[in-house]
């Protein structure tokens, strides 16, 4: 667990604060920005002012973001301050997924750097850690439980939307009792669960659906490399008007090849670049994997932007998990 001094500082710093700058990593999935959205709540209730961000360029909130209590006051990271008092990182396991506002942090007087990868760089002047977490929104709770507050149904919803999905609905390993407690005390509070929910895994496009079909016909499984794994270009995503960020969850339904240990999806990204995907069925130590390559992660879950073409990318990827450490 993160270091209990770590967490008391943080909550008397927040505690004490008028104002906070929030900001999570770049792309982010809804543990970053419901973590983000859901402490911001919280300490505008106390009094407050906030602003929350993340350094995409062009700045393009996902859609689902609309559900959650604050979206609509994210803004761009042109307006985000430049030299913040009080700033507090979420759900950013290293400095450049912070994207534009990498310089921010150089600037602000406090950082505090809130995360659960297990690949975290334990940057900021308070750096609160916990790879044993299930989900940073999980350790926000703790914060604001430390900070002598109570949850409200706003909080609720963002929170619980980060804690639902990186659990991927509670199944993966991080998941403890404590993880199901918390989402019961979250799911008592009087949010739609199911609008949300539905939002966040039954919301698809057709275009969707056709570009899930080209990537599952595509897909290769190398037995040497003990790998399922599949691509997509950005004339795919281009042709069936689906935004990259949209197509992250496909590594969730390629990763159920029972064949082998890990999965990966290889996306194309807007500059040209390759996202790749990893998910490890056990054996394998993935965020081993993407740390070779400057990403990061979770043993069984990580990922990371190669700097070649495709096949050079497949070429790395096959060739580091020949020397990733393995378990039995």
């Amino acid at each position: 667990m993160e270091s209990e001094e770590g967490l008391r500082r943080a909550a008397e710093v927040l505690s004490g604060a008028s104002e906070v700058a929030l900001a999570c990593h770049m792309n982010p999935d809804p543990d970053a920005i419901g973590s983000m959205l859901g402490l911001a709540s919280f300490l505008r209730d106390r009094g407050a002012t906030t602003v929350c961000s993340f350094g995409n360029d062009p700045f393009e909130p996902p859609k689902w973001v609309d559900l959650l209590p604050g979206g609509d006051d994210l803004v761009a990271p042109s307006a985000f301050p430049k030299a913040p008092d009080i700033m507090v990182t979420l759900d950013t396991a290293s400095l450049d997924r912070l994207g534009s506002l990498v310089g921010r942090v150089q600037h602000a007087r406090e950082v505090i750097w809130i995360d659960h990868h297990v690949s975290n760089d334990g940057l900021g002047t308070i750096p609160v850690i916990d790879p044993g977490a299930s989900s940073t929104c999980e350790m926000i709770v703790r914060l604001i439980r430390a900070m002598g507050g109570e949850l409200t149904a706003d909080s609720a919803t963002c929170l619980y939307a980060g804690l639902v999905t990186d659990t991927g609905r509670f199944q993966y390993q991080a998941v403890t009792p404590e993880t199901l407690r918390l989402a019961a005390d979250l799911r008592s509070q009087p949010f739609d669960h199911t609008h949300l929910v539905q939002a966040l895994y039954d919301d698809n496009s057709v275009g969707y659906l056709k570009l899930l079909g080209t990537a599952l016909h595509r897909v290769i499984f190398d037995e040497d490399a003990d790998l399922t794994w599949t691509y997509l270009t950005r004339e795919d995503l281009a042709d069936a008007q689906v935004h990259p960020s949209e197509a992250d969850d496909m590594i969730d339904i390629v990763r159920t090849a029972r064949e082998s240990d890990v999965a990966a999806v290889i996306k194309q990204q807007m500059d040209g670049r390759f996202k790749v995907s990893l998910r490890s069925r056990g054996s394998t130590d993935v965020s081993a994997v993407a740390q070779r390559f400057g990403g990061g992660g979770h043993r069984l879950a990580a990922g990371y932007t190669g700097k070649a073409g495709l096949h050079e990318t497949l070429g790395e990827l096959t060739a580091a998990l020949s020397e990733a450490p393995k378990s039995a």
